[in-house]
C-alpha cells in the first residue's frame, strides 16, 4: 500500500495551527453568544447583568463567531486580519476587566467570576492566536 503525503512547511503548519485556534475561538465565542441570547430573562438575575446588555453581547458573538469560521476556512489567514482579531479580543479582554470594576456593585458573585473567566479565556485564545499567526520564528 503506498501512502502520500505533502510535504508541510513552517509556514503552512503554522497557517493551520491559527485556523485551529480560530475555529475554537468561533465555538467558544459562538456557543457563549447563544446562551447569551437565549437566557438573557434567566442569566440577568443569575449574573446581575441586564438583558439587553446580554443579548446585545449574544449577537454580537454569534456573528463574530461566524466571522471567525469564515476566517479560519480561507487557504490563509492575512497577517493584517489577525492583527485585528488579536487586537479585537485584548481589548475584549479589558472592556471585561472594566466592566467588572465599573458594575461591581450590581454583578453577582457568578456575574464578576463568568466575565473574569471568560475574559481569561479570551486572553489565552489572543495569545495563541499572536503566536501562531504573528509571532516571527
Amino acid at each position: 500500500m503506498t501512502t502520500l503525503t505533502t510535504p508541510t512547511t513552517p509556514t503552512a503548519d503554522r497557517h493551520r495551527a491559527l485556523r485551529g485556534v480560530l475555529r475554537l475561538d468561533a465555538a467558544a465565542s459562538g456557543a457563549l453568544g447563544l446562551a447569551a441570547t437565549a437566557a438573557a430573562g434567566v442569566l440577568d438575575t443569575l449574573l446581575g447583568l441586564p438583558p439587553a446588555l446580554l443579548t446585545g453581547v449574544g449577537v454580537f458573538l454569534v456573528l463574530y463567531a461566524g466571522g471567525l469560521l469564515v476566517l479560519a476556512g480561507g487557504r490563509t489567514v492575512p497577517r493584517g486580519t489577525t492583527w485585528v482579531v488579536v487586537l479585537g479580543n485584548s481589548a475584549w479582554v479589558l472592556m471585561s476587566l472594566g466592566l467588572v470594576v465599573g458594575a461591581w456593585e450590581q454583578l453577582t458573585v457568578l456575574g464578576a467570576v463568568v466575565v473574569l473567566a471568560q475574559a481569561a479565556a479570551v486572553a489565552v485564545f489572543a495569545d495563541l492566536q499572536w503566536a501562531t499567526g504573528l509571532r516571527r520564528r
